[in-house]
This record gives structure tokens, sequence and C-alpha cells, in this order.
């Protein structure tokens, strides 16, 4: 359990936004029972094609896919859950319709934007590592749900649910994010612009400008032709 500074137990809150930046919350679903555990997943893409002939080979950095969190809680209609803030009171939602309106939010398309709505996780102060300010922002990208309590009628009192959870950066910032040194770059030269001086732009360091001469093919490093295009890759920074 995650207890607030004021020693109150806080629950999981998933927020919904229907817009990339998280500017615009349409609603929010409060888990009744918080989870007893939660899991993460951090992943490195490699490429590890190998030359024909070859007995080994060094794996190629291709990208960080986007953390997964999987989450297990259970969704009660037994009427026996106490509503926080609220003593004496219960929990009385149908696990139905709960699930529906679950389901509704996190799932579902929104048809005016003809996809699944963002959601921000949180929980506390911690939030799942991000912080109770920022939370995790995600998509759904799966959910089981497995029914384990039913009433005599076959009603279903009582559900578990394991959804995975897909962290999500809107495509400004990702571009943001790989405005780095260790990638491709390309930029276009402009009067007076000399390949020194475009290699400081790119790396903060000038002294990498023969290994950018020699991948663009250049003769001369001061007099380029404005217009045209130069590519700054990842450098090998020992060939200096």
């Amino acid at each position: 359990m995650v207890a607030s500074s004021g020693g109150a137990i806080e629950k999981v809150l998933l927020e919904i936004y229907k817009d990339d930046f998280f500017h615009n919350k349409i609603g929010a679903f409060e888990l009744s029972i918080n989870p007893e555990q939660f899991s993460q997943q951090y992943k490195i893409t490699y490429n590890r094609e190998q030359p024909q002939g070859s007995q080994h080979n060094d794996p190629k950095f291709k990208f960080t896919p986007p953390q997964d969190l999987k989450l297990d809680f259970i969704l009660d209609g037994t009427g026996v859950v106490p509503i926080k803030k609220k003593a004496g009171e219960f929990h009385k939602n149908d696990v139905v319709s709960q699930l529906q309106e679950f389901i509704k939010l996190t799932y579902t398309m929104n048809p005016a934007t003809h996809k699944p709505n963002l959601i921000r996780l949180l929980w506390g102060e911690f939030s799942f590592g991000f912080g109770g300010e920022n939370g995790f922002k995600c998509i759904l990208t799966d959910l089981q749900v497995t029914y384990t309590l039913f009433a005599p009628s076959g009603h279903p009192l009582r559900a578990k649910l394991s959804a995975t959870f897909t962290g999500y950066t809107p495509d400004p910032e990702r571009e943001a994010k790989k405005e780095s040194p260790d990638l491709t770059h390309v930029r276009k030269v402009i009067a007076g612009d000399t390949v020194p001086l475009m290699t400081y732009r790119i790396y903060d360091d000038p002294s990498y400008y023969l290994q950018i001469a020699k991948v663009n093919g250049l003769v001369s490093f001061r007099q380029l032709e404005p217009n045209t295009d130069l590519k700054f890759p990842p450098l090998d920074k020992t060939q200096l």
C-alpha cells in the first residue's frame, strides 16, 4: 500500500486524456483496491546481423522501445470494499459496469481522435517512479480479464484485470530527444559555413571535421556549396 504524507492510503488513479500532450483531461478511473505489485520492463533493441563467415558480432544500438508497465488489479462488486475518505460507506458498483467504464476510457476508440485515449497513471508521490506531478504517461496495449467470483445467478461479482501500459511520448518531444551527437543528422549548408563550424554545432567539438569531410566526400573544408546537404553520423571518437 502507498500512503500519503498525511498517512491516508493513496489509490491508483488513471487520468484520461484525448490529446497527445496531456492537456485535455476528459475523465478518470480510480482503483478501489490497490495492486499488490506491479512490474516494469525496459528493453534495448540492437542490430545483431552477422557477416557471413564470422563467428562473433558487435551488436549495434538501434533504438530504445517505450517502457512497459504491467498492473494486476481487482474490480470488486461484493459491496465489502470501503470508499476512501467516507467512513462506513462501501463500493457498490457492479463489476460489469466498472469494467465497461474502464474499457470505454482506456480501450475503446475515441470518435473525436479516432484512436484510444491516452492515460496518465498516478499512485501517490512515487507514481511508478515518475513522481506525483508527472505520473506515467502511457496507452493501454494489452488487457486480460479473469472473472473469479460469481453470484448464484451467475452474475460476476469480482474480476482480476491484467493490464499492460506502454509509455507514450508525443512526436515533438520524441524529436527533441533525438537531437543528440550519437544519431545521424542532415544539415543544409548556408553561406559562410565551414566543415569545422558545422561540426561544432552538432558535436560541440570541431575536431571531428576530418571524419565529417571524409563521410561527405569533401575536398575543401572551407569552401562549401550553399544549399547542399551534409551528413553528420555517429562518430568513432577514437579516430582523431
